[in-house]
């Protein structure tokens, strides 16, 4: 969902009033957030628009992705705990999403066999088969969103958002050179 509404960010100049009753702003910082939000949107919108195209919310389709083997292309099984950990959302969120994936036939539910206790959500054929129908699209339409930037200039923004975001700069096909498939949602 989007986090920032504004079609028009704020001018630098505005910013530099506000510093004058608020002396402890940085409007550059400021500046640099307000249009960090404004492209994250943008990127989740046109994400979002691909994706219901496909009747698919970015909910599902991120349920539907950490239940795909980005490396073999095969279904892997996971528990809705899991899910939800790695989706960074609630138990109940993931319960809901799963509810509705699998009355439109993209995964079941079956009991851990090694637990019965447990549950394990799988992809069926029909959830592999959509995922393999989206995401072609779907890596396109992210490419067509980065098309703007030259590959330096990829590398650069990779490496900054991850100093944003306190993480160290993965070691991607972007920064070594190397080309291989996406391996995130």
């Amino acid at each position: 969902m989007p986090y920032l509404m504004l079609k028009d960010l704020p001018r630098y100049e505005c910013l530099l009033e506000v510093v004058r009753r608020h002396p402890d702003l940085d409007p550059s910082a400021c500046e640099a957030y307000l249009n960090l939000l404004r492209a994250g949107d943008e990127a989740y919108r046109q994400s979002e628009s691909f994706l219901n195209e496909h009747n698919m919310s970015p909910g599902r389709f991120t349920v539907l992705m950490l239940l795909y083997d980005k490396l073999s292309g095969t279904p892997l099984a996971q528990t809705p705990a899991d899910l939800a950990e790695k989706a960074n959302v609630t138990r109940a969120t993931i319960t809901g999403l799963v509810d509705t994936l699998e009355r439109d036939g993209l995964v079941t539910r079956q009991h851990d066999p090694h637990d019965r206790r447990m549950m394990l959500i799988h992809l069926t054929p029909k959830g592999h088969s959509t995922l393999e129908v989206i995401l072609p699209g779907h890596f396109q339409q992210m490419a067509a969103q980065m098309a703007p930037l030259t590959e330096q200039e990829r590398k650069t923004l990779v490496r900054l958002l991850n100093k944003i975001a306190g993480q160290p700069a993965p070691s991607s096909h972007i920064e070594s050179g190397r080309e291989s498939e996406p391996t995130a949602v």
